[in-house]
């Protein structure tokens, strides 16, 4: 299941389109969570008491599918940036319309589960990944070629299953600047981000909005710099109700306005498109 150690030193250049340096691509998490035990926790009850449902930290993720998907979608319009949705395969019945505003833009869809919980504590782990990916072909008239693991969790037989279930590559080992052939051959890993990751950044380490995007920027900074020599991937991924809200939604903007600012040798790209373009040169 580990895959196999390769100095990012010793390996042949990664071409991308237009002989760019860095590719980017932004990963918006589309969850489904549940009112009797939702996937995080922002706030706790008074005396550590547990209540059967959770309203506010329920609430807080509904906020994103509400009101904060709907506030990024016309940023992403008029900045011509189109993202990777990871998404839960039951948002395609459950959230309909959040499914369709990503639909009718044309967005990659990769899988993310069929809920918002992690595959080690799914009672049958291949029924899930296949649960996710025929629900997101129904809905979208095409199976998704990507896959994210809900807390980016695995099994050891995740790899092997993705791959028999049609998966092309997987975002959960954040290891690399680059893409690689993952330990199950026709699997490859595309670069995500658990340092550029809004749940890290806000929930997680309580970082102010800004912090944002003085990470993106320093990380495409440097991916920038050394991609002149070999290119890189930069990820960067967002949920919609924690960057959707109105505190942060500038700073989002503002953070995809300077890597555009940056067109020439930048490729603004989709899993997909990455691992396409690597498997032309490897």
């Amino acid at each position: 299941m580990i895959p196999a150690y390769s100095a990012i030193v010793d390996r042949k250049r990664f071409n991308l389109p237009e002989n760019a340096r860095i590719a980017v691509w932004l990963i918006i998490n589309i969850e489904n969570w549940y009112l009797e035990a939702p996937a995080r926790t922002l706030l706790s009850t008074p005396q550590g008491i547990k209540s059967k449902i959770d309203v506010p930290n329920y609430a807080w993720h509904d906020y994103g599918m509400r009101v904060g998907f709907w506030r990024i979608k016309p940023i992403l319009k008029k900045l011509d940036f189109k993202p990777t949705i990871a998404l839960n395969g039951s948002v395609c019945t459950e959230y309909p319309r959040v499914a369709e505003g990503c639909k009718d833009d044309g967005w990659e869809i990769m899988g993310h589960g069929y809920t918002q919980r992690i595959l080690p504590s799914e009672p049958d782990e291949e029924e899930a990944i296949v649960k996710a990916r025929d629900a997101i072909k129904s809905f979208f008239g095409k199976s998704p070629r990507g896959w994210l693991g809900p807390g980016l969790a695995e099994t050891q037989d995740t790899l092997k299953l993705l791959a028999k279930s049609g998966y092309d590559y997987v975002c959960d080992w954040v290891n690399d600047d680059q893409p690689y052939e993952t330990s199950v051959k026709g699997l490859y890993s595309v670069p995500y981000s658990i340092e550029l990751n809004d749940i890290v950044m806000f929930a997680n380490q309580h970082f102010p909005a800004e912090e944002f995007y003085e990470r993106v920027k320093r990380s495409f900074d440097v991916l920038y710099e050394e991609g002149e020599e070999n290119p890189r991937v930069l990820g960067v991924a967002i949920h919609p109700y924690l960057s959707g809200v109105p505190q942060r939604i500038k700073i989002l903007e503002k953070t995809l306005q300077y890597i555009i600012s940056k067109e020439k040798k930048v490729w603004v790209a989709t899993g997909s498109e990455i691992l396409d373009a690597f498997r032309v040169t490897h």
